[in-house]
């Protein structure tokens, strides 16, 4: 499934490996095999990391347009997720059963590959199989499946689709920007834990994803048990030192983060790198230096938030589009907290506030834009179109990242202020 290119004859002994998107995890096994076998030969490895690759752009700004695209992660396929409105259209390859007439009278079904272009009635994120599925009516002529018909698009990773929209609004071209743009990301690989429980988390642009959760019966520290302790805690840490060689791919991420409660955190990262030059694990010996270790409060999912505090892990995504809006959040709760009449939270509080010309930073969620509602949704983007135009900042949180779950616990918008507007207090929320 890899491609080996040369672009120099053989003599010269030169190659680029490029790995196929599913044999990325095991790059660095495929390289040491090849130089074991052809230790004459020098070879390399692509490992350059795709974002939402555009193919064609055909719009027209706050007008009619089309925009071919291929999402190349899980982070694409949410940005595609928040462009994608009722009403659309989008077009795609796709397979559907149909019924074909045989000799003798009967009837006979069969998948047929073919192109429909659905209008779009609903739309639903599968983060778990990384796949879009989006119900329309067929708008595209077709032998198989007539005009009006239902149909359900699958969209998955590297399958080209086109976006068709009567109206290209800012918000749908700021979100096309950042899911084509490599330096948006801020993947982090995070091991919580505590004694017995560890979770391993991928943290992307906009997704935060679950890839394993072990748990390990420990018993007491003291006593009798002591034996039983020190055995159990040595097979749990195997268990997360397994799910860590699994899942943390150095080749996609910015840093590996092992964060829990006292000295877990200390023990595991020891038995890792212990482990990992005894069984001469290289990813792991060649990148010990970008796994850091953080301090929280517990090993369960809420304390990500604290992850995503720490200094050492913001210094090494400081220039990322998640950073700037944990920053932004930080900032907002640290005003809230210390000068009230400068923050405020809630529809109608921030749109008084907006008002008065007193919104200096702008924080809202995409749950608030997926509105079915296209009057609620374009009060939103003017929101922010105008929050921008009138010189301040505006942060648009996913709301499948922790940040954006933080800020969905507070309606999901929230502002704060260039002036302190004490009497926001007795508006109704």
């Amino acid at each position: 499934k890899s491609k080996l290119c040369s672009s120099r004859p053989l003599s010269r002994s030169r190659f680029r490996l490029i790995p196929s998107p599913s044999q990325q995890v095991r790059h660095r096994v495929i390289l040491d095999a090849l130089v074991s076998l052809y230790p004459s030969f020098s070879f390399s490895i692509d490992l350059s990391i795709e974002k939402m690759k555009i193919v064609r752009r055909d719009y027209v700004r706050n007008g009619p347009g089309s925009v071919k695209m291929v999402a190349e992660d899980s982070d694409d396929l949410w940005y595609a997720y928040n462009l994608i409105s009722t009403g659309d259209s989008v077009m795609a390859v796709t397979f559907r059963k149909v019924q074909r007439e045989v000799p003798g009278g009967g009837r006979d079904s069969e998948r047929v590959r073919l192109k429909l272009e659905v209008q779009v009635e609903e739309v639903d994120y599968d983060k778990d199989a990384s796949v879009l599925r989006i119900r329309g009516k067929n708008i595209l002529e077709n032998e198989h499946v007539k005009i009006g018909a239902f149909h359900t698009l699958e969209i998955d990773l590297k399958r080209p689709f086109v976006l068709r929209k009567a109206f290209w609004d800012s918000l749908a071209l700021d979100t096309l920007k950042q899911a084509s743009d490599p330096a948006a990301s801020a993947d982090l690989a995070v091991v919580l834990m505590q004694e017995g429980l560890g979770q391993i988390l991928l943290v992307g642009r906009s997704v935060t994803s679950s890839r394993a959760r072990i748990e390990t019966s420990i018993p007491r520290k003291h006593g009798p048990a002591i034996a039983g302790y020190e055995s159990a805690l040595k097979k749990f840490f195997e268990n997360v030192l397994q799910a860590f060689v699994k899942h943390v791919d150095f080749s996609v991420v910015r840093c590996a983060v092992i964060a829990s409660p006292g000295f877990t955190k200390d023990q595991f990262h020891r038995h890792l790198l212990l482990e990992a030059e005894r069984r001469q694990l290289r990813p792991i010996i060649e990148n010990k230096s970008r796994i850091i270790l953080v301090h929280t409060n517990s090993g369960y999912r809420h304390s990500l938030g604290e992850v995503l505090n720490a200094h050492n892990v913001m210094n090494m995504i400081k220039d990322t589009k998640a950073a700037k809006e944990v920053k932004a959040l930080n900032d907002f709760f640290t005003m809230l907290s210390n000068d009230p009449a400068r923050a405020c939270y809630g529809p109608k509080h921030v749109e008084v506030a907006h008002e008065r010309m007193a919104v200096q930073t702008l924080l809202i969620t995409d749950e608030l834009f997926r509105n079915s509602d296209v009057k609620i949704r374009k009060k939103c983007v003017d929101l922010v179109e105008s929050v921008k135009d009138s010189g301040g900042e505006a942060f648009i949180f996913s709301s499948m990242h922790v940040s954006g779950e933080q800020l969905a616990q507070l309606t999901g918008i929230a502002a704060l202020l260039r002036f302190p507007l004490p009497d926001l207090e007795d508006i109704e929320m």
